[in-house]
């Protein structure tokens, strides 16, 4: 899980601790650039053997057009081999051997096909004044506990109508194992089902099923809950992962990349959602209740294909995915820790670390996936800068890259709004470009995995998408892990998703222009 809404929090001894998002800008690290050209350098055989095709077929047909292969053919008849006729039988080996090999290097590609993110019934709806009066009901907080939540949900950008599953809501709360059963069948179920129904595929035909929720995994697993409801095939080939946060659904979208790259002809389903029920902290520990006042219900479900006859009807065609971790140190290790406090209430711990780790994975995910998605003048600006400040000397600012140049659409993951905020600075997005992310926080809450699914339901509702359009989906999670995922837009399409009808924008961007330090007021 990953939560950050506020540029200040308190800590145990009443003392007011800022907590600063790093700018990656200032330094850039040449061991990631070489990373993300190494990347590169993978796709660059296949790359080469298109233009080498290109021209060995056009030698043979210009040695066709002015007869030399019919007078070869014809000395071939009458007399022993020329060295001519060596020439020929070399090129046209060379141009099956070129053709053979980019059909074998050539990775398949994988489609989005479509996908669908859940919307709660009304009457899991959380206002401010409902959550605050459970909160007060169930007598498990300190006056000063309550007093810090309200505060925290004021601020967050949340607005009056996200959701939470009806065991936190009931008097006392009954966050048992059977109804966080109940909330993920709720959740996902219908999302799955909808989006079958939608695409025409029958569960018999998923090859690979791949859940992620992160703090709640029973057995049989949430992958077998599926497998179950829906009688999926006997040989599907499933995965359950647990534990990954709020960026655990770029991994599960590359882990599906890499099995369908070996199985051909194969759907993939992935179902990223989290579990609220279980996870509720009934303590008082500051850094284990913002967790309480960010997270909401939510769920997304995406059905991938690798079979080139769904290109015509697929929304996207997955580009690159790119994983940074940084577990190997201490400090973004523990920075988002599930643990027990003095009560032995359990709860997900943020500390004071998390901003300065957050920053830095940015800045790793960001120089990675720079070669592969920016311009070519863009990459020649950075390259020079970079050889002018490492190599010669010369005390220069770093040439940031112009990311908005790469991609047309930005899916955020809302894990709080300092954080969009942030990223909207460094990366020097527009706001139009971050509103989407805005617009899933303030009406969804932190959804985890799912949020960017959200933003991008949202782009698709009120935006729109045009062919060619290169979409960006990033998410940030404990461990600690910055995850990318880059799609591009098979067709043009506009069409208002159940999760986004009757959302009044305009009604948003005045709760967030009334909120203290909002990016929004400068509009």
């Amino acid at each position: 899980m990953s939560s950050v809404a506020v540029n200040s929090s308190t800590n145990g001894t009443g003392h007011k601790s800022t907590l600063e998002f790093p700018d990656y800008r200032r330094s850039v690290t040449l061991k990631y650039v070489k990373r993300g050209y190494t990347f590169l350098m993978s796709y660059l055989l296949t790359i080469a053997l298109v233009p080498l095709a290109g021209m060995l077929l056009l030698e043979l047909l210009n040695m066709q057009r002015t007869g030399e292969l019919s007078r070869l053919l014809n000395v071939a008849k009458q007399t022993d081999l020329t060295f001519d006729l060596i020439t020929v039988v070399i090129t046209f080996s060379a141009l099956a051997a070129v053709i053979v090999s980019y059909f074998v290097l050539r990775t398949r590609p994988v489609y989005l096909v479509d996908f669908q993110v859940f919307r709660a019934p009304d009457n899991w709806t959380a206002t401010y004044a409902r959550f605050m009066a459970g909160s007060r009901n169930c007598q498990r907080f300190t006056d000063e506990a309550l007093e810090f939540q309200e505060k925290i949900l004021v601020r967050s950008g949340l607005g009056q109508q996200t959701y939470l599953p009806p065991a936190v809501q009931m008097m006392p709360p009954e966050c048992t194992m059977e109804n966080a059963r109940k909330e993920f069948e709720m959740v996902v179920y219908p999302i799955v089902e909808e989006l079958l129904q939608r695409t025409g595929v029958n569960p018999k035909q998923i090859g690979v099923l791949v859940v992620n929720c992160s703090l709640f995994n029973p057995t049989p697993s949430l992958a077998a809950m599926i497998i179950n409801k829906f009688k999926m095939r006997s040989n599907i080939l499933s995965y359950n992962l647990a534990g990954m946060g709020c960026s655990a659904s770029p991994i599960s979208i590359d882990l599906a990349k890499q099995l369908l790259q070996l199985h051909p002809s194969s759907y993939a389903l992935v179902v990223s959602t989290e579990n609220i029920t279980q996870n509720w902290y009934f303590g008082n520990d500051r850094d284990k209740l913002l967790p309480n006042c960010l997270f909401r219900v939510g769920g997304a479900a995406i059905l991938l294909s690798n079979r080139r006859r769904d290109a015509w009807r697929a929304k996207y065609e997955l580009m690159h995915t790119v994983r940074t971790h940084l577990g190997a140190k201490d400090a973004a290790y523990s920075c988002i820790y599930q643990m027990e406090d003095g009560e032995r209430n359990i709860g997900v711990r943020l500390t004071k670390e998390l901003f300065a780790v957050a920053g830095e994975a940015l800045k790793i995910n960001v120089t990675t996936l720079g070669p592969l998605v920016l311009p070519l003048s863009e990459q020649l600006l950075f390259f020079f800068n970079l050889v002018a400040r490492k190599v010669l000397g010369y005390k220069t600012k770093p040439y940031i890259p112009d990311f908005k140049l790469a991609f047309d659409k930005v899916c955020i993951h809302t894990g709080g709004r300092a954080v969009i905020d942030e990223i909207e600075k460094q990366l020097q997005l527009s706001n139009d470009m971050v509103e989407p992310s805005r617009a899933a926080l303030y009406r969804y809450g932190n959804v985890s995995s799912s949020s960017i699914w959200y933003v991008l339901a949202y782009l698709e509702s009120f935006q729109g998408v045009r062919r060619g359009d290169c979409i960006w989906q990033m998410g940030f999670g404990s461990g600690f892990k910055c995850n990318s995922a880059v799609w591009r837009a098979n067709r043009t399409f506009k069409n208002v998703h159940t999760a986004w009808e009757g959302f009044n924008l305009q009604e948003m961007r005045e709760h967030l222009a009334a909120l203290p330090n909002h990016n929004s007021k400068k509009a």
